[in-house]
């Protein structure tokens, strides 16, 4: 049971600054409230209702899975750094198979105008 005091101090003290941060937030703040502060915030551009059956175009889904690839490629390449001198050449290897795969994925992307931000 021991061994479940730290975890169960440390759950407490984030509890704890939770709620401090909740109630010095309320007490702290400014209450004047009005109807832009209320209103729905979309990145700066003024919200407007969406008719039913419109889609998004193509290019923000393929935008979001650029940059899946790229952390599913920060995840390899993270433990690889950390235990590079232990794998040896075999390790080596395997990673330039890997980063050089990436590379020709990117280089494709790049030419079909996938990284372009109209």
């Amino acid at each position: 049971m021991s061994l479940y005091v730290p975890i169960l101090v440390l759950g407490i003290l984030a509890a704890i600054f939770a709620i401090f941060s909740l109630v010095a937030g309320a007490v702290a703040g400014p209450r004047r409230w009005n109807r832009a502060k209320l209103d729905s915030y979309e990145c700066g551009i003024e919200p407007t209702k969406q008719a039913q059956g419109m889609r998004f175009p193509v290019k923000y889904y393929l935008t979001a899975m650029l940059f899946i690839v790229f952390d599913i490629e920060i995840i390899f390449l993270y433990p690889w750094a950390v235990y590079f001198d232990k794998l040896g050449v075999f390790g080596l290897v395997e990673m330039v198979t890997f980063i050089v795969t990436v590379l020709i994925a990117y280089a494709y992307v790049w030419r079909r105008g996938g990284l372009e931000w109209d």
